[in-house]
C-alpha cells in the first residue's frame, strides 16, 4: 500500500517533469464507463436494427445488372477495324483488340443510344407506387403503353398517374402542383415556352383514346402481352432525349473477356431487371443490323463501280464487234487461209490477262483517288483492284478514324498544339503506309504488262507475214477479243462481289444473350446498408462516452493517481451513506470505519519516531467539499477509541464546520484565541469519546491567514503537544490559501485528501510537485468517497473493497457483476 519513495538522488529532471501529469486517456477507465453503460448499447443496437429493416423493406431501390456475351469476328469487310497499331492506340488509348474497342466505341456512343431511345421509346419510364415504396417497371409489365403525340409539347419530369377503372378505363391523375410553362419539343429536341394555364383536371379515358391537355398529350395503347402483375396504379414519367441518352451511357458498361479479346462483355444496370435484360438484347440486334449495313458499303460501292465499268465496256465491246462484222462481211475475211492459230491464241491470252490487269489498275486509281480526296463513304473494295490485303484494308480504316478524330480535336486544340502535331503525324504515317502498299501492287501490275508486251511483241513477229488487209481482220479480232476479257473479268468481279452482298453476315455473334434468371439486386447492399447503420448508431454512445472521457479531467482511478504522483497511499475511504460525518463512532463496525483504522495503522509509515507524544497530523486536501473535514473527524475518532490522548484542530477559520457534528457550541473557538479573547481551556470541548477532545473554529475571523502563522498559534500547537498524544489539524485546502503549506512545517504527518469523481486532475500538479522537491514531509494520500457498486478499481492490490458483506452493517451489500465473474475466474486459475 505505501510505495516506495524514490531517494532524492534517485530523482533526475525527467521525472519530475512528468510527477503530477496525467494521461490525457485512460482506455482501462473508458472500457470500464463502456461496460457500466452496456443498456445504451442495447438500445442502440434495437433502434438500428428497426431504421436498417424499415430502410431495406421501403426505401432502399434494388439496382439489377443483366449481362450479353458477343464474340467479334475479324473476317470483316475492307476498311473495319481487324487490326491493333500504334495510332489506333493513339485515338482509342488501348493496346489491343482494334475491332472490339471500336464495337465498344459504337455501343457507348449517342448515335447508337439515341437511334434506341427514339425508336424504342425509352423516354417514357413506367413505376408503381405502394404505400411508401415506388417499383420502377418495365415496359412490357405494364397493362397499357403511353403514347405521346411527338408534334405536342410535352411537360417532362411530370408523374402521370394512371388508375385502372375496369373495362379498359384509366383515369388520369396528375400531380396537385408543379405545372411548368417550359415544355418539351420531342420533334426538334429542344424547349419551348407556353403561356400560362390551370392545372388539368383529372380524366377517366379508354384504350385509344387521346388526352388533351396544354402541357400533355398522349392516348393509352393495349399492352399486347397480357401482364402477370396486377397493378393498382401506374405511374409514367417522360425525361428528355438528352437525359435519357446520357442515363444509359452511364449505365452500361463494356469490358473484354481477359483469356479472349475478341469475345465482349456488356452489362446494363438499372432499377427493373426485365429492362436491362430487353435493352441489351434489343441494343445488340441494332447493331447487329448496323455492322451488317456498314459491312456492305463497300460492296455496294465496288458493286456500283463494276456496273459502271460494264456499260462502258459494253459499249466498246458493241463497237469492236461492228467493226469485226464490217470486216468480215465486205472484205471477205472471215476465212483467212494458213492461219497461224497457235500464235494467234497465245497472243489472246496474254490479251486478255493484259485487259484483266488495265481493268485491275483502274481500280487501283479509284481507290487512290478516294484516299486523296478522303471521300471514304465512295470507297470501293480491294477484290475490284485483284488483291485482299488486310493491312492496307487496315490502314485505311485507321487513316478514316484518324481524319475523324483530327476533326474532332480542331475544335479543342490549336492548330500548332502538341496533340494536332501528333495526331498529323501519324495521319502522315498511315497515309504514307497505304500509299506504299498500293505502290507495290502498281509496280507489280506494271511489271506484268510489261512482260505481256513482251511477250506479245514476240508473237506478232511470227505474223509479220501476213498481208496487211489480213493483219488490219487480225487486229480488229484482238482488240475485240481483249475487250471481251476485259468485260468478261469485270463481270466475274461483279458476280463475286454481288455473291459477297447475298452471304454477307454480320460478323457480331451473340454468344450468350440476356436473359431473366431471377439475379439478385447488385445494389445497394442491404447488408452493408444494415451494418453500417446499426454501427453508426452503436458508434454514439461510444463517441460521447469517449468524448466525455477525453474531457474528463476527474480523478476515477487509483491506479492511475499512484502512477501519477508517486505519493504514498494511505488508505480509500467507501462511500459515506450517513447523514452525519461521524461514521467511526456510528457505525463502528463498518467496512469505512475498518479502513479508517488502516489509515490509522499505515500513519506510522509516514511518522519518524513513531512512540513519540505529540505528534501532529495535518489534514489538507484540493479544494472544499473533497472531505477532509470528514477525514479528520472520523480519523482522530479511530486515533481516540485506540486509547491515544487526541484533539481534533479546527483551523480552517474561513469555513468552520467541525462544531456541528459533535453538537458543540462554536461561539469559542480557535480564532478567539488566537486574538487573546479566551485562553485555552475556553476553547477545548470534550466528546463522547473519552480520549478525544475538539477545539472547533469559533468565528470567522478578518485575518485568518494572519492567525494561523502568527505565533501564538505555534505556542498553541506546541502546548497541545505536551498535553495529547495526537494533535488531529483539519486545516484550509491548499488550492484556495497557501496557510496549510505553512502548517505543514510544524507536522508530522501530513495527508491530502482525494476525492474520487470530484477532485480535478490539475489540482494535484503543485503538491506533488512539492513533495518531489522536498518542500512538503511525510505526505500520504486518502481516496475518499470511493464508490465500489461502480466496480472500479478492483484488482490493483491494495485490498480495499475486499471484505465487504465481512461486517455487520455491510452484510447486505451485493458486489457487482463483473466483480463476482472476475473472482470466479481467479478462483478457478488458482485451483491447483
Amino acid at each position: 500500500m505505501i510505495p516506495e519513495r524514490v531517494t532524492a538522488a534517485e530523482k533526475n529532471n525527467s521525472q519530475k517533469e512528468k510527477y503530477g501529469s496525467f494521461a490525457l486517456f485512460d482506455l482501462e477507465h473508458f472500457l470500464r464507463r463502456v461496460l457500466k453503460n452496456w443498456y445504451w448499447f442495447v438500445l442502440m443496437f434495437f433502434i438500428g436494427y428497426a431504421v436498417a429493416w424499415v430502410y431495406s423493406k421501403y426505401y432502399a431501390q434494388n439496382i439489377y445488372a443483366s449481362d450479353l456475351s458477343l464474340s467479334t469476328s475479324s473476317k470483316g469487310s475492307e476498311f473495319l477495324p481487324t487490326q491493333s497499331n500504334q495510332s489506333i492506340n493513339f485515338i482509342w488509348g488501348d493496346t489491343g483488340n482494334q475491332d472490339g474497342l471500336y464495337l465498344k466505341k459504337m455501343l457507348l456512343s449517342r448515335s447508337h443510344n439515341e437511334f434506341l431511345v427514339k425508336e424504342l421509346d425509352l423516354f417514357v419510364n413506367y413505376s408503381t407506387k405502394g404505400l411508401i415504396k415506388s417499383t420502377y417497371l418495365d415496359k412490357d409489365d405494364s397493362p397499357v403503353f403511353l403514347q405521346i403525340d411527338k408534334k405536342h409539347l410535352q411537360q417532362i419530369d411530370y408523374p402521370i398517374t394512371l388508375i385502372p377503372k375496369g373495362d379498359g378505363a384509366y383515369q388520369v391523375v396528375l400531380p396537385e402542383e408543379g405545372e411548368s410553362t417550359n415544355l418539351y419539343n420531342y420533334e426538334v429536341e429542344g424547349f419551348q415556352t407556353i403561356n400560362h394555364y390551370s392545372r388539368p383536371a383529372d380524366k377517366i379515358i379508354k384504350i385509344n383514346e387521346w388526352y388533351n391537355a396544354p402541357n400533355l398529350r398522349f392516348r393509352l395503347l393495349k399492352n399486347p402481352v397480357p401482364s402477370k402483375i396486377k397493378l393498382d396504379n401506374i405511374i409514367v414519367n417522360l425525361k428528355s432525349v438528352n437525359e435519357s441518352v446520357n442515363e444509359i451511357v452511364s449505365t452500361t458498361g463494356v469490358d473484354f473477356d481477359k483469356e479472349i479479346r475478341s469475345i465482349m462483355i456488356i452489362t446494363k444496370k438499372g432499377y427493373n431487371l426485365n429492362s436491362t435484360v430487353n435493352f441489351l438484347n434489343k441494343s445488340v440486334a441494332e447493331l447487329q443490323k448496323k455492322r451488317l449495313a456498314d459491312k456492305n458499303v463497300v460492296n455496294k460501292n465496288t458493286d456500283i463501280f463494276l456496273k459502271d465499268n460494264l456499260d462502258n465496256i459494253r459499249k466498246k465491246l458493241d463497237s469492236s464487234a461492228s467493226v469485226l462484222n464490217y470486216l468480215k462481211t465486205s472484205e471477205k475475211l472471215y476465212n483467212i487461209k494458213d492461219r497461224d492459230e497457235k500464235s494467234l491464241e497465245k497472243i489472246k491470252e496474254l490479251e486478255a490477262k493484259k485487259a484483266d490487269i488495265i481493268s485491275k489498275i483502274n481500280s487501283l486509281n479509284n481507290i487512290k483517288n478516294t484516299l486523296q480526296s478522303q471521300n471514304f463513304d465512295k470507297m470501293i473494295g480491294t477484290n475490284a483492284a485483284g488483291f485482299e490485303d488486310g493491312v492496307f484494308s487496315a490502314t485505311v480504316t485507321e487513316l478514316k478514324a484518324l481524319y475523324t478524330k483530327r476533326a474532332e480535336m480542331a475544335s479543342i486544340y490549336k492548330p500548332s498544339s502538341e496533340p494536332m502535331r501528333e495526331i498529323n503525324r501519324l495521319i502522315d504515317e498511315a497515309r504514307m503506309g497505304s500509299s506504299n502498299s498500293l505502290r507495290g501492287y502498281y509496280n507489280r501490275y506494271y511489271e506484268e504488262i510489261n512482260k505481256i508486251d513482251r511477250d506479245i511483241s514476240g508473237a506478232n513477229s511470227d505474223l509479220a507475214s501476213y498481208p496487211e488487209k489480213e493483219r488490219r481482220y487480225l487486229d480488229a479480232e484482238r482488240g475485240y477479243n481483249m475487250i471481251e476479257a476485259t468485260y468478261n473479268s469485270l463481270l466475274g468481279r461483279q458476280s463475286d462481289t454481288k455473291m459477297r452482298m447475298a452471304t454477307n453476315q454480320s460478323d457480331i455473334t451473340v454468344i450468350d444473350p440476356a436473359k431473366n434468371l431471377g439475379q439478385r439486386p447488385i445494389a445497394p447492399n442491404v447488408k452493408l446498408a444494415k451494418t453500417a447503420i446499426i454501427s453508426g448508431l452503436l458508434l454514439l454512445p461510444l463517441l460521447f462516452i469517449f468524448v466525455g472521457e477525453v474531457l474528463d479531467s476527474k480523478i476515477r482511478n487509483i491506479k492511475e493517481l499512484l502512477s501519477a504522483t508517486k505519493i504514498p497511499l494511505l488508505g480509500v475511504i467507501g462511500n459515506n451513506s450517513n447523514e452525519n460525518m461521524l461514521t467511526v463512532l456510528e457505525q463502528p463496525k463498518s467496512s469505512v470505519s475498518e479502513a479508517f483504522r488502516g489509515i490509522r495503522a499505515n500513519m506510522r509509515f509516514l511518522m519518524d519516531n513513531e512512540g513519540e507524544k505529540g505528534k501532529v497530523i495535518l489534514i489538507t486536501s484540493s479544494i472544499g467539499g473533497e472531505g477532509k473535514t470528514y477525514i479528520s473527524i472520523n480519523l482522530a475518532s479511530v486515533i481516540g477509541l485506540s486509547d491515544k490522548k487526541t484533539i481534533l484542530l479546527g483551523m480552517d477559520l474561513r469555513k468552520p464546520k467541525i462544531f456541528g457534528d459533535f453538537k458543540i457550541d462554536n461561539k469559542y473557538g480557535i480564532s478567539n484565541y488566537l486574538t487573546g479573547e479566551v485562553d485555552i481551556d475556553k476553547i477545548i470541548n470534550k466528546t463522547k469519546i473519552p480520549n478525544l477532545d475538539v477545539a472547533t473554529s469559533g468565528p470567522i475571523p478578518p485575518n485568518p491567514s494572519e492567525l494561523l502563522m502568527s505565533q501564538r498559534n505555534i505556542r498553541f500547537i506546541e502546548e497541545l503537544k505536551e498535553k495529547y498524544d495526537f494533535i488531529i489539524i483539519d486545516s484550509p485546502p491548499v488550492g484556495l490559501v497557501a496557510d496549510s503549506y505553512e502548517l505543514m512545517k510544524y507536522s508530522d504527518a501530513n495527508i491530502y485528501v482525494v476525492r474520487h469523481e470530484y477532485t480535478e486532475k490539475y489540482m494535484l500538479k503543485m503538491i506533488t510537485e512539492k513533495y518531489h522537491n522536498d518542500e512538503v514531509n511525510n505526505l500520504g494520500l486518502v481516496y475518499n468517497d470511493y464508490n465500489t457498486k461502480q466496480g472500479y478499481g478492483y484488482g490493483y492490490g491494495y485490498g480495499y473493497g475486499y471484505g465487504y458483506g465481512y461486517f455487520d452493517e455491510d452484510k447486505n451489500y451485493k458486489e457487482p457483476l463483473l466483480i463476482r465473474i472476475r473472482n470466479k475466474v481467479q478462483v478457478l486459475f488458482n485451483k491447483k
